[in-house]
């Protein structure tokens, strides 16, 4: 290829990137998972969360629909997102409130991250799926508290679980979600 071609698709990965990124804020923006509160959900919600305690981590759960930016073990990297609207707090009493955006089924599952283990870097399985060992919370059920069948669109999940310091990795871990770039770090302090 030459120097035109390769600048030419250089440009065309970075337009992506931007535009990813511009459309998962947007996503985020219209769910409503930003700023708005302990336990509180955007009025198109199909369910709303209970008070939850301690510090309240909004998650923005997204998937984009077209072509995306290339391939990771067999998926397309870059085609769902997962956002926090804080990217830490203290140690204590956490509770995740994920909020699906998209429109597929997504789940949030929060592992520590061990030494200097980068988020995304795990083994993806052949079922599309990563280990859960070492787990420490899930919210993955449909207008509820931890495990299910997954969230729904329009709909939050949640989960609150009393977490020590370190860093910890967000992701979903329904098949694909997580090569495609579901997944996001967490640190807590």
């Amino acid at each position: 290829m030459n120097a035109v071609g390769r600048r030419g698709q250089i440009l065309l990965a970075a337009a992506s990137v931007i535009l990813l990124t511009a459309l998962s804020l947007l996503a985020i923006g219209l769910s409503g998972a930003v700023n708005q509160g302990p336990g509180r959900l955007p009025p198109w919600s199909r369910c709303v969360a209970p008070a939850l305690a301690g510090t309240v981590v909004n998650v923005a759960l997204t998937n984009m629909a077209g072509p995306m930016m290339g391939r990771r073990n067999g998926m397309v990297a870059g085609a769902m997102r997962m956002a926090t609207d804080r990217g830490s707090a203290a140690s204590g009493t956490v509770s995740f409130l994920a909020t699906n955006a998209g429109t597929i089924s997504h789940e949030l599952v929060v592992l520590p991250l061990q030494g200097n283990q980068a988020p995304g870097s795990r083994q993806v399985r052949g079922d599309g799926t990563i280990d859960e060992a070492g787990s420490v919370g899930e919210a993955s059920s449909t207008c509820a508290e931890g495990t299910g069948q997954g969230i729904l669109p329009g709909a939050s999940g949640w989960v609150t679980r009393t977490l020590p310091p370190g860093r910890y990795e967000l992701l979903c871990n329904l098949p694909g979600h997580y090569a495609a770039g579901m997944y996001t770090q967490f640190t807590v302090s």
